[in-house]
């Protein structure tokens, strides 16, 4: 739906990129600064996997919208 106003639809999508980036880097920096002892493919599933879905999910849902 066109509201108009000349607003980008994917703007949410935008800010949450940089939210998900600055959480994950974050996590990283704990992750290597406290040594955790989680296994690699845990880390890998935190750090990468589920951020790209969400991300995916959030612009497929957005752009539905317009």
């Amino acid at each position: 739906m066109d509201s108009g106003n000349g607003r980008n639809v994917l703007l949410p999508w935008f800010l949450g990129i940089a939210i998900v980036v600055i959480a994950d880097l974050w996590v990283v920096y704990y992750m290597f600064a406290a040594n955790c002892p989680a296994p690699g493919f845990v880390e890998a599933l935190v750090v990468i996997v589920i951020p790209v879905v969400y991300l995916t999910l959030m612009y497929l849902t957005l752009k539905s919208q317009k």
